[in-house]
């Protein structure tokens, strides 16, 4: 059973103690892919670290984390731009609005957003959403960059039936990852209502630990209750969760 986990920050400072132990539970697991989005410049020579330790099973992307648009986020765009133009990535990610932290930077938000829309169209790579208390601010942006150019993910999916099918759209797959299993996080109502070729998986490790390990730190190797999770959802075998997320993951990055 192939399991890919399409959002992981396996740089994160919470894995130094013990990464490589974390990546042999997870790859025990059945995860031999993992996707790696970007926050900020402070982070380029950790994920960098991590692709050279790990060159089998890491992809990363390239992207200003919308809570890191700050006054200098034209500084930081720059740095994306060069990234883009030194090497490959996978994608776009992790972009997008977030009005839960700051709602002050709202307009340099959007700007990032869409000026990283077009740098994704341009490299011809697809988007991996942030959307906190956003949604609105988000379709408004993807509406201005409709075509066939934008696709991609649209990471930690908490909305609703209707803003998931609106999602779905704008050539978006949902990322639905630890938050299915919690008792109120809505997705369980309706998830199974939406065709499993627009999921895909996802932990956003270290943060959303799904149950039982909520409030712990998350990682990679918990995706299996994600899986567990979706099978029981959708009357479908654990494996085919695995293959079918598996296969949207690989047509979306192209990997």
């Amino acid at each position: 059973m192939m399991i890919t986990d399409t959002h992981t920050h396996l740089y994160s400072e919470a894995f130094d103690e013990d990464r490589a132990e974390m990546m042999i539970r997870a790859l025990e697991t059945g995860v031999s892919r993992f996707f790696i989005p970007a926050i900020d410049s402070s982070y380029t020579e950790a994920m960098l670290d991590l692709e050279a330790k790990f060159p089998d099973y890491v992809y990363l992307m390239a992207g200003l984390h919308p809570t890191s648009v700050k006054e200098n986020y034209k500084e930081e765009l720059a740095h994306v731009e060069e990234l883009l133009a030194k090497r490959s990535f996978c994608g776009i990610g992790e972009i997008g609005i977030d009005l839960y932290w700051d709602t002050s930077t709202l307009e340099i938000q959007k700007e990032a957003f869409r000026h990283q829309i077009q740098l994704a169209k341009k490299y011809q790579l697809p988007i991996v959403i942030h959307c906190r208390d956003a949604f609105d601010e988000i379709f408004e942006v993807l509406e201005t960059e409709r075509g066939e150019g934008l696709f991609g993910i649209f990471h930690c999916f908490t909305g609703n039936l209707e803003q998931a099918q609106r999602a779905i759209g704008f050539n978006m797959k949902l990322g639905i990852g630890g938050v299915v299993t919690f008792k109120n996080g809505g997705l369980d109502k309706f998830i199974s209502e939406i065709d499993l070729k627009h999921i895909v998986l996802e932990t956003d490790s270290p943060y959303l630990a799904p149950k039982p390990f909520r409030g712990k730190r998350n990682e990679s190797a918990y995706i299996i209750k994600v899986v567990e999770k979706l099978s029981e959802l959708y009357g479908v075998t654990q494996e085919e969760i695995a293959n079918i997320t598996t296969q949207n993951s690989k047509d979306i990055f192209s990997i």
